[in-house]
């Protein structure tokens, strides 16, 4: 049986710079931060590539983490904060629809009691990038619109309208699961 360490005694192994240190502090939470990836990612693919580049960043500036909240909470900020960083790149390679080419749908109701996790977690997947990143800063995250703005470069009235686009879209697809469709077959 593999001995547990505590969690600190592994923050101060990969300060020391241990790859055995590292690799445990990795596996304790490579499915709670592969989870916030996904959110943001578009494939499981690029869910990975985000956990892979993020805890590379961990391991490169675990010496600035100070002991104030924890290092778990640390941790994930630098996931979403790759996870941002690697949006920006893909949007500048990416064309996209302007949000003012998108038409409002009406609104809907669904029972979510008959929803799964995953079927939800697909769903995050499939909103459009814009729609994607601010939903899952905004409404999961907890970023506020003037931090999105800042984040992403785009103005709070943009983050606001790509929330709330963000949300009818997700309403609609859910709506339409309800109805006895299937989610991957209304991507768009």
């Amino acid at each position: 049986m593999e001995q547990v360490y505590a969690i600190d005694d592994l923050l101060a192994g990969c300060r020391r710079g241990e790859r055995k240190a590292q690799e445990m502090l990795y596996h304790r939470l490579a499915s709670k931060m592969y989870s916030v990836c996904l959110r943001y990612a578009t494939s499981d693919f690029e869910a990975e590539d985000m956990l892979q580049s993020g805890f590379v960043k961990v391991f490169q500036s675990i010496d600035q983490f100070k002991g104030t909240g924890s290092l778990e909470g640390w941790i994930r900020r630098i996931i979403v904060n790759t996870a941002i960083e690697i949006y920006r790149r893909n949007a500048k390679k990416h064309q996209t629809v302007a949000i003012d080419n998108v038409f409002d749908q009406e609104q809907q109701t669904f029972d979510m009691d008959k929803l799964e996790v995953g079927d939800l977690m697909k769903l995050i997947q499939q909103l459009p990038d814009g729609y994607r990143m601010v939903f899952n800063m905004y409404a999961i995250e907890g970023y506020s619109h003037k931090e999105i703005a800042d984040a992403l470069d785009i103005t709070e009235g943009a983050s606001k309208s790509q929330l709330s686009r963000a949300r009818a879209w997700l309403k609609n697809k859910l709506y339409m699961i309800e109805r006895g469709g299937n989610y991957g077959t209304y991507a768009g």
